[in-house]
C-alpha cells in the first residue's frame, strides 16, 4: 500500500496521534511535585497557547489565506502550541531521556495539530492530497467518436443493461496544454458511461479551490449517489486544474502564469469531445467550481454563454483575484486596474445583455460562512438580473469546508438533473 494514499481525514491515523499525544503530555507533566515545576509547566502551557492566539490573529490580520481562519483552527492551534510549550520547558533541568521524549513530543504535537486542522477542513483526505500530489489512478479514456445528440431526454430512452456497474469510476488524466502548466485533471465516469454501449452523456467541467487539487472524489461521490437513484445516469465530470503550479492566475491568460483561461475554455473542452462520450449541445455542458474555481466558473459562464448552458458556483469567490487584488493587477493584468475590473463577471454580464436567458445557474454557500456568503449572494443577484434562471441556496450550518462543498453539489444536481435530461422535470 502506498503510504501517501493513507486516509488522514477519517480512519485511525488522527485518533492514534491524539492518543499518543495525550500519553506524551501526561508523561511530560509528571515530575516531582514542586512549586517551581508547577509554575514552569503552567508557564510553558500558557505561553504556548498565547503564541498560538497571536499567530492566529496575525494570519487573519494579513489575510494570509484569503479568508478568515475559523475558530476551530484557533482551538487546534492553542492545544498544539500549549503541548509544545510543555515539551519545551521539559528540555531544561531534566535527564537525557526526558529531553529525547520532549523532542519527539514536539514533532508529534505538530503533526497531530496539523492533522486535526486538516480533518476540520476535510478537503485533503490523504497524505498525497495534503502535499498537492494527485493520487487518483490513471483512468482509461478514448479516443471517442461522439454520436449525434438524441432528440428525447436520456431518462426516457435509457434502459440500463445487465453489465451496469453499481458505482462510477474515478481517476486522473493529463490534459495537455500549449501554454499552461496544468496538473492532471480528475475524471469521473458514471455507471452509464462504463457499459459496453454507453450513451452520450452531459458533462460538468468543474474546478476546485486554491491551493487545492483537481480531486474528483467529492463531485464523484455526490454523482454516484444520484446515479444510484437514476439507473446509473449521471453527468461525466472533469475536474480541471485552473491553478497550475506557479500561483493563482485569476482565471486569465497572462505572461506570468500562462494561458489558464485558454486551457479551461478551449483546450479542456476540445480534449473532452475527443476522448469522452458526451453530448455536444451546449445546453448539456455545465461549468462549475468551488471557492476559487467558483469565481472562474462565473467568469467563464458570463464570457462564453454559447459554450456552457449551465453554471454551478459552490461557495465561490466573488470575482477572480478578490483576495489579492493589487497583486493580481500587477502580475496578471500588467498593472492595468481597468483590465482587472473588466474581467470581473459582473462587468462581463453588463457588457453582454440579453445573452443569458437560456442558462441555468445555481449558487450555493454555507450558512456559517460569513466571509463568502455576501459575495455569493451578490453573484446570484447579478446572474438573475442578467436573465439567468437562477437558484440561490444556503447550506444550513456549513462553513467554507467540505460540508459546504458536498452540500452545495447535492443541491446543484437536484436542480440540474431534469435540466440535463437525466430525470423528469
Amino acid at each position: 500500500m502506498d503510504p501517501l494514499s493513507i486516509r488522514i481525514v477519517d480512519g485511525p491515523v488522527l485518533p492514534v496521534c491524539l492518543a499518543l499525544s495525550a500519553a506524551f503530555v501526561l508523561y511530560l507533566l509528571i515530575r516531582p511535585v514542586t512549586v517551581r515545576w508547577a509554575l514552569t509547566a503552567l508557564l510553558g502551557i500558557l505561553g504556548g497557547a498565547v503564541v498560538a492566539v497571536g499567530v492566529y490573529a496575525l494570519l487573519n490580520a494579513v489575510d494570509a489565506f484569503g479568508s478568515p481562519l475559523p475558530h476551530e483552527v484557533a482551538f487546534w492551534a492553542m492545544g498544539t502550541f500549549a503541548a509544545i510549550g510543555l515539551a519545551v520547558v521539559n528540555l531544561w533541568r531534566s535527564r537525557w531521556w526526558r529531553k529525547l521524549i520532549a523532542s519527539v513530543g514536539i514533532l508529534l504535537f505538530a503533526i497531530t495539530g496539523g492533522l486535526g486542522i486538516n480533518a476540520y477542513y476535510g478537503l485533503d483526505p490523504t497524505l498525497s492530497s495534503l502535499f498537492g500530489i494527485t493520487d487518483a489512478g490513471h483512468i482509461h479514456v478514448g479516443p471517442h467518436t461522439s454520436t449525434a445528440d438524441p432528440t428525447r431526454p436520456l431518462y426516457e430512452t435509457w434502459k440500463p443493461p445487465t453489465d451496469l456497474p453499481a458505482k462510477g469510476q474515478q481517476g486522473s488524466e493529463v490534459i495537455p496544454s500549449a501554454g499552461f502548466a496544468a496538473r492532471p485533471a480528475g475524471i469521473y465516469l458514471p455507471p452509464a458511461a462504463l457499459v459496453k454501449d454507453p450513451p452520450p452523456l452531459p458533462v460538468v467541467l468543474f474546478m476546485m479551490g486554491y491551493p487545492g487539487n483537481p480531486d474528483p472524489s467529492y463531485i464523484g461521490g455526490v454523482l454516484d449517489t444520484y446515479a444510484a437513484q437514476h439507473e446509473g445516469l449521471a453527468p461525466i465530470a472533469v475536474v480541471a486544474d485552473q491553478i497550475g503550479t506557479q500561483g493563482d492566475p485569476a482565471c486569465a491568460d497572462s505572461t506570468t502564469f500562462g494561458t489558464a483561461e485558454t486551457y479551461i475554455v478551449d483546450e479542456v473542452p476540445a480534449w473532452i469531445r475527443g476522448h469522452l462520450g458526451v453530448l455536444q449541445d451546449p445546453k448539456y455542458w455545465t461549468i462549475g467550481g468551488y471557492s476559487n474555481g467558483g469565481a472562474c466558473a462565473f467568469k467563464y459562464a458570463a464570457q462564453y454563454p454559447d459554450r456552457f448552458g449551465n453554471l454551478l458556483v459552490v461557495s465561490g469567490d466573488e470575482y477572480p483575484g478578490v483576495e489579492i487584488q493589487q497583486q493580481t493587477i500587477d502580475q496578471v493584468f500588467g498593472g492595468n486596474a481597468s483590465a482587472f475590473d473588466a474581467a470581473k463577471p459582473t462587468s462581463i454580464l453588463a457588457a453582454n445583455p440579453g445573452r443569458y436567458s437560456a442558462m441555468t445557474a445555481v449558487f450555493t454557500v454555507g450558512g456559517d460562512d460569513p466571509t463568502f456568503l455576501p459575495g455569493v449572494q451578490r453573484m446570484s443577484q447579478a446572474a438573475r438580473a442578467a436573465g439567468m434562471q437562477t437558484t440561490y441556496y444556503v447550506v444550513p450550518g456549513a462553513g467554507h469546508v467540505v460540508d459546504a462543498l458536498e452540500g452545495g453539489l447535492t443541491k446543484d444536481f437536484s436542480i440540474l438533473y431534469p435540466v440535463l435530461g437525466l430525470s423528469p422535470p
